[in-house]
């Protein structure tokens, strides 16, 4: 029997529901973000925004307190770069992130990573993070003094590669200062990592929140490469299904495949998040054409907003004194009534992320 074909409205469907985007969800944080894997973190105001958009009556004090509960931890994980992730899911799936973390060391510091002396880094890092937490600036002053003569950010970059740390909650309105603290799992957790470096549950934990998907999408989430055997292991596991162009899509047997007729509605999607970088191939939310709109140079991914599922264009907050105004920049002209939609759940939006000033506003900027 030939595979299924999905078209990309399917796709789509498939993946706003599993990212909780065809409707605001009621559950806890911590349980979201376990079914999210993760919520990339390496600005600090993302994620709030991300559960704001995708959670019923969300507040910011109910990821706070998730943090300062240690029941969701900031750390170095999938593509290299931070994201929160459930307690523990970060104890069982760090290991299998290891490689990418490897390959981000080497994307970045190239030659002045080799040839570091990885086991006395982490040695000395260890012993001083037994002893109590550490700033980024207090880590690198260790590591100094066992490489005295080395780049000091490659040093604490690889020991952040090579050692399991997460990031301590820190304070300030999103969580985390510019410069918190490192910490052991042991001592912020209780609990050691996993070390099952195999990324079978990881990759089952992919379809959960972003399939049907193939094997490029998902190493495109991941960092990982060389995942097509792993896939291949889990087939018999599997549902097999292909997209227009033939390429195999994998899923886990039983999730949710919506109709491609099913309203989805506006949504604002923050910086970085994870629905516009989780596929190689990413037109199942955002055409091509309006990609370099969204991702600009430096690794910077713009915040966006859906109509009908689809990434329509982009937007940011402005603040002055007593003013925050949302800006909208639509990729093209809206219809009144997706205006409107906007404007409403943009109102709500700034009163979310402005909440620390008085007054509150929407503007469009002309469409593309």
């Amino acid at each position: 029997m030939p595979d299924r074909i999905l078209t990309p409205r399917e796709l789509n469907r498939a993946t706003l529901a599993r990212q909780m985007l065809l409707e605001r969800e009621k559950t806890s944080v911590p349980d979201a973000v376990e079914r999210l894997v993760g919520l990339q973190a390496q600005v600090p105001s993302p994620p709030f925004i991300g559960l704001w958009t995708r959670l019923r009556n969300f507040r910011r004090e109910d990821l706070t307190a998730a943090m300062e509960k240690r029941q969701v931890v900031r750390a170095a994980l999938m593509r290299s770069t931070l994201h929160l992730m459930t307690a523990g899911d970060y104890v069982l799936l760090r290991q299998a992130i290891q490689p990418a973390l490897v390959r981000g060391l080497n994307a970045f510091f190239g030659k002045r990573a080799k040839d570091l002396d990885v086991e006395k880094l982490i040695a000395a890092a260890r012993k001083a993070l037994e002893e109590r937490p550490l700033a980024q600036g207090e880590l690198r002053d260790v590591l100094s003094e066992v490489e005295p003569n080395r780049d000091v950010a490659a040093l604490a970059y690889a020991v952040r590669t090579y050692l399991p740390m997460v990031q301590i909650p820190s304070g300030g309105r999103w969580g985390y200062s510019n410069r918190p603290p490192y910490a052991l799992p042991e001592s912020w957790l209780g609990a050691s990592v996993s070390e099952d470096d195999q990324p079978r549950e990881l990759l089952r934990r992919y379809l959960t929140a972003f399939g049907p998907a193939t094997v490029q999408d998902a190493q495109a989430w991941s960092g990982l490469t060389r995942l097509k055997e792993t896939i291949e292991a889990l087939k018999p596991e599997l549902s097999v299904f292909r997209d227009e162009r033939g390429r195999e899509l994998f899923d886990l047997p039983g999730a949710p495949l919506p109709s491609p007729d099913t309203p989805a509605p506006v949504r604002f999607v923050p910086e970085y998040d994870n629905l516009v970088l989780s596929h190689a191939d990413r037109t199942r939310v955002i055409a091509d054409e309006y990609r370099k709109a969204v991702f600009l140079s430096a690794g910077r991914v713009r915040a966006t907003f859906l109509v009908d599922g689809f990434v329509a264009g982009v937007w940011k907050v402005e603040k002055s004194r007593n003013l925050a105004t949302l800006v909208l920049e639509p990729f093209k002209r809206l219809s009144k009534q997706d205006h409107d939609s906007l404007t409403e759940e943009g109102e709500k939006l700034v009163r979310f992320v402005g909440d620390d000033v008085k007054a509150h506003s929407v503007r469009f900027e002309i469409a593309r």
